[in-house]
């Protein structure tokens, strides 16, 4: 299940590229891949909610949960800015993308 969570986030980051580009060079990112963005990015997390309910996971998990989440925080905050039809701060950007790359990478450390 582990494999089928990063294959999601994986995706989701491909997309996130693709928006965070947007948003960096002033546009409006677009609304089709933020959905898409945030649809896969949630399924990641169910997933991973799925094996830690199970029990034996290891810290790894719950680790790269934590900062996942919080990434997926940040994906609200930068929503609420798509919304009011702002472009969010680039900082914000940066940061939410910093926080999913090491959650990423901290779930790919059990998989290598």
């Amino acid at each position: 299940m582990l494999n089928y969570a990063l294959i999601s986030f994986g995706i989701a980051a491909v997309g996130g590229l693709v928006l965070a580009a947007s948003v960096l060079r002033d546009k409006f990112a677009p609304w089709a891949l933020s959905i898409v963005h945030a649809l896969l990015g949630a399924t990641g997390l169910v997933l991973l909610i799925t094996i830690l309910v199970q029990g034996s996971a290891p810290q790894q998990v719950l680790i790269g949960f934590v900062l996942l989440l919080v990434a997926a925080l940040g994906g609200f905050f930068l929503a609420s800015f798509h919304l009011r039809q702002k472009i969010p701060p680039k900082a914000v950007v940066v940061v939410h993308a910093g926080v999913a790359v090491a959650g990423f990478l901290t779930l790919v450390s059990l998989v290598l």
